[in-house]
Parts: C-alpha cells; structure tokens; sequence
C-alpha cells in the first residue's frame, strides 16, 4: 500500500488512504502523516480496527500520551477505560448509555460548544485522536472549525487588537455557560483557570490561527462583560460553514486533529442510544503565555 492523503474541504481536511494503523508504522509513514497535519490539520483514517493498546501506540508516534486525569469529574472508580484514553463515550463501566442526570453526562454535554481540548491546563495539547468504536444512531457528527483560515479573513485592524491578548481558560467557564456550576472544591482547585495566548503561531508552517474555545471566560485585563461579547464575536466568526467541515461517523473511523490549529465540536445525538468514543490526546510541548503564581 502507499500512502495518499486527498484534500476533502476547500482549506483543510485530508482524508488518508494505504495505511493500516494497526500495525508499528515506518518512519517515512509517520513523517508523512506529521507533514500531513501540519498542512491540514486534520486527518480522516476510514476501517481502522484499532484496540486501546494499538491506538496508545499509533498516537506515541507523535509525542507522549497526556494525562487524561483532571480533564472531567469521572472518579477513578468509575473509569471505563485504561489509563491513557480518555473516555468520550456516554457509556458506564457496564456499557450502558449514563442516565439522563448523571453528573458524567451532563458534564460531557460541554464537548457539545466549540473548544480545543485542553485549552484548560497550562501546557495545551498537540493533537486529539479519536476512534469510533459504536457510533450514534442518530447525530452525533463532529464539526471543524479551521482557525488559521478564520485568522486570514480577519481585517487588518482586528488582528492588531488581537496581537498580545491573553485570555483565562477553564472548565468551569466552559460548564458554567451551560449551568453546571455544583462543583467540588477539589474540583474547582483541578479546574483552575490558566493562561493562553489569543493568536498563535504554528512552529512548522509560522501561519497564525486565532485560539479559541468555549473554556475561555476573559481578557486579561479586560472588563469581562466586554471580553466575552469581543470573544463571542470572534467564535462566530471562525465558525461560519466556509470555515467548518463535519465529519459523519462510521465504525472505525479515527479522525486525528491539531488543536493548536483548529475548534471542534460533537453535534447533539440521542444518548439514551450507545456510543463509543475512545479519545487519546498527544501533550503539548510548552506553554502558550506566562502563567501566575497560584
């Protein structure tokens, strides 16, 4: 098999043909899937019948696995899936669907607003890897938004205000829009907020992308009323359709993006039905601002 990757939307999306993901890639393979995500910036496997074991493994290509834990309010008792995958699914550790007022449920209704994973932690991630095990019956589809293509169509202006911003980022800003505001203190302490830059600047190609995500709640420095009109702006305008695609999963799917270059987003699904989702994220390497003393 050789390795293709053919464009798929007008700026970004490439969908990957002649590899099986399966099986310990060669180091030309995994230069090109790099070289691939680098241009753009997400990259659609189809037939890909990976184990836990065997996507951990895929995703060590790119760097180390991050930390699932402080990413969501799942105990460790309830964990459904080994230590290195994030559980994105609405299933309990009996596989069945969580019920209607589980707190895991509704704290996971927040992957339905527009993010970046990780924003909230001080080092942000590099790439998210998503399997499909089970799809949604119904919904369920997943939505790109590309940032660098979003930064390009701002006026000149606008990316001078941008220039220097830097905005607090935290899950309980992202959960409290949607009113899930009963959290621990050990929560809160897990969840506090952290610094990132407005703009940044990808280390390979150097084209700027606006970084944005649900989990912001202000401007530095800024009265927050005015940082979050300027903010929500700035979403609606990186998410008109000519800056989106949406995927529409099949069983076996995996979809890897870069979330220092694009916004994500799961559409509604009815969750009363199994879906199987089984996320591994790859670390970033530093931070993207200065962070203050706690």
């Amino acid at each position: 098999m050789t390795l293709a990757i053919h464009q798929i939307h007008p700026h970004f999306v490439g969908e990957v043909s002649g590899i099986d993901l399966t099986r310990p890639l060669a180091p030309d393979q995994v230069a090109a899937l790099e070289a691939g995500m680098d241009r753009y910036a997400v990259l659609v496997f189809h037939d890909q019948q990976l184990t836990d074991e065997q996507q951990m493994a895929f995703t060590r290509n790119f760097g180390a696995i991050e930390e699932a834990r402080g990413g969501n309010i799942t105990r460790p008792e309830q964990q459904r899936l080994p230590k290195g995958m994030n559980d994105v699914s609405n299933l309990d550790k009996d596989q069945k669907p969580l019920a209607r007022d589980d707190r895991r449920r509704l704290f996971n209704l927040g992957n339905q607003l527009w993010h970046s994973d990780s924003s909230f932690r001080a080092i942000p991630a590099k790439y998210s890897l998503l399997s499909c095990r089970l799809p949604a019956e119904h919904g369920g589809n997943t939505e790109f938004a590309d940032m660098r293509a979003a930064w390009d169509a701002l006026d000149t202006a606008t990316k001078a205000e941008l220039q220097g911003l830097i905005c607090e980022h935290s899950l309980m800003y992202s959960r409290g829009s949607l009113g899930f505001t009963e959290l621990t203190e050990e929560e809160r302490a897990a969840f506090r907020p952290v610094r990132q830059s407005l703009v940044r600047v990808h280390p390979v190609s150097g084209r700027k992308s606006l970084y944005l995500s649900s989990h912001i709640g202000t401007i530095v420095g800024w009265p927050r009323p005015e940082a979050m009109a300027f903010i929500r702006d700035l979403a609606e305008h990186a998410t008109q359709p000519e800056f989106v695609h949406v995927h529409r999963w099949r069983q076996w799917d995996l979809v890897i993006w870069d979330n220092r270059q694009t916004m994500h987003r799961v559409r509604r699904f009815d969750d009363t039905k199994p879906r199987d989702m089984r996320r591994t994220t790859v670390a970033g390497e530093a931070p993207t601002a200065e962070q203050i003393a706690a």
